[in-house]
C-alpha cells in the first residue's frame, strides 16, 4: 500500500513517501535512526486478494513447513497472519510454538494466534468468522506408504462450511516454493467466472509460469449418442461444435479480464468430470488446481459426478477453493 508519513523525532522532522509491506519501511526507520518516533500516515489501500490469511495448526512433524509456506503467502499477498490452534493451551506447548515460530521468522510479521478448545472444524470456522479471514491454508492427509493424497473429514468439513477460500497443501516444505502450473475448472457453472477471475489473479501475484483453464462438455456421451444415426460430417461438425462453444465460453470470460503476464492454454475434456480434472493435473505435473464452492452447483449438477469428493478424495495437487 502506498502511504504518505510524518515522522517526529526528538530533534529532527521528515516528511516522507515509503511502501508500507507488514511495516517494514517502518522498522528498516527505526534501526536506521536509533531513536524513538511516532508515524502519522495517511494511507491509500491497494486493493489485495487476501488480507488477512489464516492458518490452522496442530503440533505435527509438518507443522514447520505448514508456517513457512503459509509465510511465503503473507509475504506474497501482503497479509496478516492468524495462527489458530484447536486444543488445550499449556505453558509446554505455547512455548514450543514460540520456538517454531522464531525459527520460521514469523517474529517480524503481523501475527496472531488464537487457541480454542471444542470441535476442531467448528472453532476453526468460528475463528475465521471472528477475524475476518479471507483464505485459510490447511494441510492434506498423507496416505500410508504410497505417495497420495486425501482430506480427512475435518479437513472436507472446513471446506465445505467455511466462508472463506480454503487452501488445501499437500505436502509443505520448510523451503517455500511458488506456485508454477496451475489448473483453473472452467467448467459451465454460477461460480466459473468468479473462478477464472479469481484464479487469474492469484496466478499474476504468483508469476505462474503456465496457466491451464479445464473445461468440460457436460453430457457429452448422450449428446453424441443422439447424433450417432447421423452421417460422419454431421457427427464431426456435432463434435467440433461441442468443442469450440466450450472454447468461447472461457474466451468471453477472459475478453474482461486482465491476463497481463499470463500464457493461457484453454483445454476442453468430455469425461468425467472430478476425473479429467484429477487426471490433467496428474499429467502436466500442476502445482495448484483452482476450483469454486460447490455451493455453486445447481440440484441437476449434484446428480452426476460434479462434486468436490472426487476431487478431495485422491488429491492430484494443492487445491484451492475459491468462496
Amino acid at each position: 500500500m502506498s502511504c504518505v508519513g510524518t515522522c517526529f523525532c526528538e530533534k529532527l522532522t521528515l516528511f516522507f513517501w515509503f511502501d508500507l509491506v507488514h511495516n517494514q519501511t517502518v522498522r528498516l526507520f527505526k534501526i536506521a535512526c536509533g531513536v524513538k518516533f511516532y508515524v502519522l500516515l495517511s494511507i491509500q489501500y491497494s486493493s489485495s486478494m487476501y488480507q488477512k490469511i489464516a492458518l490452522a495448526i496442530a503440533f505435527s512433524p509438518r507443522m514447520e513447513a505448514l508456517i513457512s509456506e503459509t509465510k511465503r503467502l503473507v509475504l506474497l499477498f501482503q497479509s496478516e497472519l492468524i495462527l489458530i490452534h484447536i486444543g488445550k493451551k499449556t505453558d509446554e506447548l505455547e512455548a514450543k510454538l514460540d520456538e517454531i515460530l522464531l525459527k520460521t521468522g514469523l517474529e517480524n510479521i503481523p501475527t496472531k494466534l488464537i487457541w480454542k478448545e471444542g470441535k476442531p472444524t467448528k472453532k476453526i470456522i468460528e475463528a475465521c468468522r471472528e477475524e475476518d479471514a479471507d483464505l485459510l491454508v490447511v494441510g492434506a492427509l498423507k496416505r500410508e506408504k504410497i505417495l497420495t493424497y486425501y482430506m480427512g473429514s475435518v479437513g472436507r468439513k472446513v471446506i465445505r462450511k467455511s466462508k472463506c477460500s480454503v487452501l488445501t497443501l499437500i505436502n509443505p516444505s520448510v523451503i517455500a516454493k511458488k506456485f508454477s502450473k496451475m489448473v483453473i475448472n472452467g467448467t459451465q457453472l454460477e461460480v466459473t467466472p468468479r473462478v477464472i477471475s479469481e484464479g487469474l489473479k492469484f496466478c499474476q501475484v504468483e508469476q505462474a509460469s503456465q496457466v491451464h483453464i479445464l473445461n468440460e462438455i457436460k453430457m457429452y456421451g448422450l449428446r453424441m449418442a443422439t447424433a450417432s444415426e447421423k452421417s460422419e460430417d454431421e457427427v464431426s461438425y456435432i463434435r467440433r461444435k461441442l468443442v469450440q462453444d466450450e472454447i468461447k465460453y472461457v474466451e468471453d470470460i477472459l475478453a474482461n479480464l486482465d491476463q497481463t503476464g499470463l500464457k493461457i492454454n484453454i483445454k476442453v475434456t468430455a469425461g468425467k468430470w472430478a476425473v479429467e480434472l484429477v487426471r490433467y493435473c496428474e499429467s502436466i505435473n500442476a502445482d495448484l488446481l483452482i476450483m469454486g464452492d460447490e455451493r455453486g452447483y445447481t440440484f441437476i449438477d449434484r446428480l452426476f459426478p460434479h462434486d468436490l469428493e472426487e476431487v478431495l478424495t485422491e488429491l492430484p495437487c494443492n487445491l484451492l477453493i475459491i468462496k
